[in-house]
C-alpha cells in the first residue's frame, strides 16, 4: 500500500525491525550491567556453608573453621566443662541467653543442639578479637575461679564453656551461636538452620 510516494508496509517492517534489532542491543548492554551487581565469587563462598568434621575431635579439643570471613569453633566438651556451666549461672551476665543471637535450637543451657559439641562464633561481642580457648582450671593468670572457657586477651573479657559473658568484664553479651545442624554423628553444616536446609 502507497500513499503519496511513501510504502507503508515498508516502513512497518523497518520499524519492526530496528524495534528487535534495538531490543536485542538493550539486552546485550544490560547482561554486563547486571551481573555486575551480583557478588563476587569470593564474596559468595564466604557466605557459604561450611561442612565440619568432627570424627577426631577429642573431648577437649577445638576445631576452627571460616564462616563468613569469621573463625568458628567446634568445641568436643569435656564432662567436668558440662558439669561446670550450671554452677557459673550466677557469675554470668546472661545465663539464660535471653540477649544473644543464637538459633533456637540451641537455646538451652549448654547453648548447643548436642551439649557435648559447642558451636560458636569466635569473636568477642566487645569489639571483635577472637578470644583464646583456655580450657584448664583456676590458671595463675585468670585467678583460681576459672574454670575454663574463653579468655579475650584484647580487653579481659571472659566466656564460660557455653559462650556466656561473665558479669563486669567490657563484651556485653554472649558469643554467637551460628545457624547450624547435624549432618550425622561425626558432620556438622555451619551455616544453615536444620529446618531450612
Amino acid at each position: 500500500m502507497m500513499i503519496e510516494g511513501v510504502d507503508i508496509e515498508k516502513r512497518r517492517f523497518l520499524t519492526k525491525t530496528a524495534t528487535v534489532v534495538g531490543a536485542v542491543g538493550a539486552g546485550f548492554l544490560a547482561v554486563p550491567f547486571l551481573s555486575s551487581m551480583r557478588p563476587s565469587a569470593k564474596a559468595e563462598a564466604m557466605g557459604a556453608p561450611v561442612e565440619v568434621d568432627i570424627a577426631k575431635l577429642e573431648p577437649g579439643q577445638r576445631v576452627v573453621v571460616l564462616w563468613r570471613g569469621k573463625p568458628v569453633w567446634v568445641v568436643r566438651r569435656t564432662t567436668e566443662a558440662l558439669a561446670s556451666l550450671a554452677a557459673l549461672d550466677n557469675e554470668v551476665a546472661d545465663p539464660n541467653s535471653d540477649q544473644s543471637q543464637q538459633p533456637q535450637s540451641s537455646k538451652n543451657e549448654a547453648r548447643a543442639i548436642k551439649a557435648e559439641y559447642f558451636v560458636a562464633v569466635g569473636v568477642c561481642t566487645h569489639l571483635g578479637c577472637s578470644p583464646v580457648y583456655r580450657p584448664e582450671v583456676a590458671p595463675a593468670d585468670l585467678g583460681v575461679d576459672w574454670k575454663g572457657g574463653f579468655f579475650c586477651p584484647c580487653h579481659g573479657s571472659k566466656f564460660d564453656f557455653a559462650g556466656r559473658v561473665y558479669k563486669g568484664v567490657p563484651a556485653p553479651v554472649n558469643l554467637d551461636i551460628p545457624p547450624h545442624y547435624y549432618i550425622s554423628d561425626t558432620r556438622i553444616m555451619i551455616g544453615l538452620d536444620g529446618e531450612k536446609a
